[in-house]
């Protein structure tokens, strides 16, 4: 196989990171590997290195919540090929990462074969998502694609509602006026066919349970 993949690994456990890495490198000998151990740090080395071949994204580490980063990433950089590596395994989870625009999903409890080969065919221009892991619940689906239709800012407010902050707590997190959050309030409600905000997180925490 070519060796001159550049290769992004966005993931706040070093051992994790170190076992990756390893794994990619018996895999694909002579590919450059990049590390990131947060959203900040990931997006200042996307800065440098704005065409990777493959970055690989773990969904929870500092500056990420839930989708939020892939939500980020897909907006920022939407010819990136992305493939999260999750230890969140639920379906729902899968059909989300998948709504989102990532192009892959692998399991953090893959084994080396199973790594190799879904490395493989994401390199080669073949999405991989594990076929037990795909949800055919068809409420779950068109649930994901709903949130799938938040913008990155969107979803952030989301993010912020679901952590009980008030409208003027999230305007100053985001440094804009609550007037600009009433309006994101008002799209976010729109996409997700709900009344309130109450029912906007309980849809966000069915999607993460």
């Amino acid at each position: 196989m070519d060796s001159t993949y550049t290769i992004i690994i966005a993931d706040d456990h070093p051992l994790f990171r170190n076992a990756l890495f390893q794994s990619i490198h018996m895999a694909i000998g002579g590919t450059t590997l990049l590390e990131a151990d947060s959203l900040s740090a990931l997006l200042a080395l996307l800065e440098k290195e704005p065409e990777p071949d493959l970055l690989l994204l773990d969904l929870k580490m500092p500056g990420a919540n839930g989708m939020s980063g892939l939500i980020q990433l897909r907006a920022e950089y939407p010819e990136l090929p992305i493939v999260v590596v999750s230890a969140s395994e639920e379906p729902a989870v899968v059909t989300q990462v998948k709504s989102h625009g990532a192009y892959g999903f692998i399991p953090k409890s893959s084994d080396m074969k199973t790594l190799v080969a879904a490395l493989n065919q994401v390199l080669e221009g073949e999405p991989y998502f594990p076929q037990e892991l795909i949800s055919d619940d068809a409420a779950c689906n068109d649930l994901a694609e709903r949130i799938a239709t938040l913008t990155p800012q969107q979803y952030k407010v989301l993010g912020m509602l679901s952590d009980g902050l008030l409208n003027k707590q999230i305007a100053y997190e985001l440094n804009v006026s609550e007037a600009t959050i009433k309006a994101h309030m008002t799209a976010i409600f729109r996409k997700l066919n709900v009344k309130n905000r109450t029912q906007a997180v309980i849809l966000l925490q069915e999607m993460q349970s």
